[in-house]
Formats: structure tokens, sequence, C-alpha cells
């Protein structure tokens, strides 16, 4: 099974933009469409196919796993230092300003320096149900422990108890809460 995890999983590159931009705006629900300024998902796609081609920000091809199921992304996974946040985050706060007319938003910041932050994890909904969102966190969680990381962590919408589940399956507890904008998440952190 180890074999199979990592013949399917594969960092991202710019050009799956198109792919993984849906994956994204899935991920985040309204929280994409408020820093698109649309109630529209679609709308939204195109900031994060921009910015998931750039370096070095917080939705970032480098920050990024793909799962690929017969030559097809089938899901993703976004995550970096936490200490890294207030860089990763200024460049896309001033280009949704200018760009979006988005401006003086309620952020606490997600994440906290020591932890390795999943800051989006999706799967297609035709994909759902083989286990891919938990092989992906087990590679983000290979990967985090590799790197030195003592902690990793992620935010997760009280609305969505099915995914609360899986991570407390995998062993992530409950820190604190988290405001992003209009809404309230459950910030939960695995001890590695």
């Amino acid at each position: 099974m180890k074999t199979d995890i990592i013949r399917n999983i594969r960092h991202a590159r710019p050009e799956d933009f198109k792919k993984v931009a849906p994956l994204i705006v899935q991920a985040m629900e309204d929280l994409a469409c408020t820093f698109a300024n649309t109630k529209d998902p679609q709308k939204a796609l195109p900031l994060f196919e921009h910015f998931f081609q750039q370096p070095a920000n917080q939705y970032s091809f480098e920050n990024t796993i793909v799962y690929e199921e017969k030559g097809e992304i089938a899901g993703s996974i976004t995550a970096y230092d936490g200490a890294l946040l207030p860089l990763y985050r200024e460049p896309f706060l001033k280009y949704i300003a200018i760009n979006y007319n988005v401006k003086n938003l309620v952020i606490e910041n997600e994440t906290i320096k020591g932890e390795l932050y999943i800051d989006t994890l999706s799967v297609y909904p035709q994909h759902q149900r083989k286990g891919i969102g938990r092989k992906l966190l087990l590679a983000i969680k290979d990967r985090a422990e590799k790197d030195g990381h003592k902690k990793l962590g992620l935010l997760v919408d009280f609305k969505n108890p099915s995914a609360k589940k899986l991570y407390s399956a995998l062993g992530f507890e409950t820190v604190g809460k988290k405001q992003l904008c209009n809404s309230v998440y459950e910030h939960l952190q695995l001890t590695l």
C-alpha cells in the first residue's frame, strides 16, 4: 500500500493550475468567494489559478502535492511552515485589495510558528470515499516529520463534522478557534 501512495503522489507543478485551483476553491468554500469579492465560486477560480502558479505564497504549487489516479489529478493538499504565514499572506492580501477591492478583512493568523500548516485539502467529488484525503494527509505528515516539524495543524469548519472525524481518527486534537473573515474555525493539531 505504501508504494501505491508514493506512486500516486507527486509535487505539484505550475501547469497543474487548472486542476488544482478548483480543489482549493472547493476546500475554502465561502472564504474563497470572500477573497474574490463574489458569491460565485467559479468567479474565484482565476484568483487561485494566478496564485497557484506563483512562488512564495499560501496557495503556491511549491507548497502543494497532488494525488493522481490514472494520470488525472484527484486531490491536492497545500501545506507550509506556519512561521512563513506573514510572508506568504502579504502578496495575496495586496493583490485582492488592488484587483478585487477586498480590504480590511478580519483574519487571524491561522497558524503558528513551529507548525506545518495544512492550508487546503480537497478531493474531487468523483474521487471521494477512496481514502485519497487520508493518503494526502499521511504524505504531508511524513513530510512534516522529515522536515523536523513538531506539530501539524489545520483549520476545520465547525459545519464539517465528517472532515473533523477524519482528522480526529488520525490523532488531530482541538487546540483553539480562529476567525477568518465572517467565520470561526476549529484549530486542530497533531503532535508528531
